[in-house]
């Protein structure tokens, strides 16, 4: 590999469909909300989180090698410089602050351990990125989208949770860990027919529940279990590789996105 080519993946993530994964969830908070100024802002902030998050596991992976130290210096600077204004004018967000706290230490034990492909640690991630879409509707133009569905009270302050930005993030969560599952079967797991079970048996789920939430969400679970079945029964055959699974998962998520946006104004529960 050039040595620019490894110089550049020390700065920027380059695991495929992570991207849609980290910023959909948020853009579909910001959509059923009514994006405003302060959630452009603060998605930079939560896209600058992601690379301090990315550099600092393959620090702390590395064993605190010096190649991997300024990547975290860098965007940590840089989240800061981002981030403490936006605390300091919205100190709500705060409120926050211990479950991505949680998150982000799991997250770190997992790279630490050199286990950061695990099953618990992806869902840490995919919780970490559905969560946004809960946290964005409170600085929309519309903070509580389709009512307030419960609040909680931390630091002295009370944060109301919209019912549009709860079924979101619920949403996100099954089907971002659903990716999980069937990336495993595309890649590290190929071949391993537990994992195909897992991953087939929890589209079969999704599926149900999105039928019975809203019919837009049961056509959008009904395609991701089609490419849970069909792609790994294609593979067996042919190699199909990291660069098209990525851009599988990335069309998939968009959809997932659009039938969101969509369906969850529509859910009449």
């Amino acid at each position: 590999m050039p040595i620019a080519s490894r110089a550049l993946r020390r700065w920027i993530p380059d695991q495929h469909g992570a991207w849609a994964m980290v910023l959909l969830p948020a853009m579909a908070g910001m959509t059923l909300s009514g994006a405003t100024p302060t959630q452009l802002w603060l998605l930079a902030a939560w896209l600058l989180c992601y690379f301090l998050q990315f550099s600092a596991a393959r620090w702390l992976k590395s064993r605190f090698r010096k190649r991997y130290r300024k990547p975290v210096l860098v965007y940590g600077a840089l989240t800061a410089a981002v981030g403490v204004p936006f605390v300091l004018l919205h100190p709500e967000v705060l409120t926050w602050a211990p479950v991505f706290g949680v998150l982000l230490v799991v997250s770190l034990m997992a790279s630490w351990s050199r286990r950061e492909r695990s099953l618990w640690a992806n869902a840490a991630a995919v919780l970490a990125t559905a969560t946004m879409a809960t946290v964005m509707p409170l600085f929309g133009e519309h903070p509580t989208p389709g009512g307030t569905a419960v609040g909680f009270d931390a630091f002295g302050m009370h944060v109301p949770l919209s019912r549009e930005g709860c079924y979101a993030a619920a949403i996100f969560a099954f089907t971002q860990f659903g990716s999980v599952l069937f990336v495993k079967t595309m890649i590290r797991e190929r071949g391993r027919s537990s994992y195909l079970n897992a991953s087939v048996i929890w589209n079969v789920v999704l599926t149900c529940l999105g039928f019975a939430a809203q019919p837009t969400l049961g056509a959008s679970g009904a395609a991701l279990l089609a490419r849970s079945v069909a792609l790994p029964l294609l593979a067996r055959n042919r190699t199909i590789g990291p660069m098209v699974t990525g851009l599988v998962e990335c069309a998939t998520s968009l959809m997932v996105f659009a039938s969101v946006v969509y369906a969850v104004p529509r859910i009449g529960w």
